[in-house]
């Protein structure tokens, strides 16, 4: 997938609106395209790993790209982000472009 926008890219807000930006709504359309043919999650926890891949060497937060890769995933592979109970996010060496690898699966839950 795209390197994902900053939750503060993906989302913005006029007044007490808060809407998805066109940016948000651009990786949102490329992690549709991504997950068309897959099989999703009902309604059961899931476990999201994330890698991404910076398009430069600048120093950034990787805990900002979370909430754009798992509020577009809501819809396509589970019914709503609320069903994420596991995130790991990882950096990885720059890429030409940058980019993300997600991988998602069943959350086993501690008793």
């Amino acid at each position: 997938m795209p390197y994902p926008p900053s939750v503060n890219a993906y989302w913005m807000a006029s007044g007490h609106r808060r809407y998805i930006s066109k940016r948000g709504m651009a990786f949102k359309e490329a992690v549709a395209k991504a997950c068309e043919g897959l099989k999703g999650f009902d309604t059961q926890p899931v476990e999201v790993n994330v890698i991404l891949y910076p398009r430069d060497a600048r120093l950034m937060d990787v805990d900002n790209c979370g909430k754009a890769i798992c509020d577009s995933l809501q819809g396509y592979i589970y019914e709503n982000d609320q069903q994420v109970w596991k995130l790991t996010i990882e950096r990885a060496k720059k890429i030409k472009g940058g980019g993300c690898d997600v991988t998602i699966k069943e959350y086993l839950k501690h008793e």
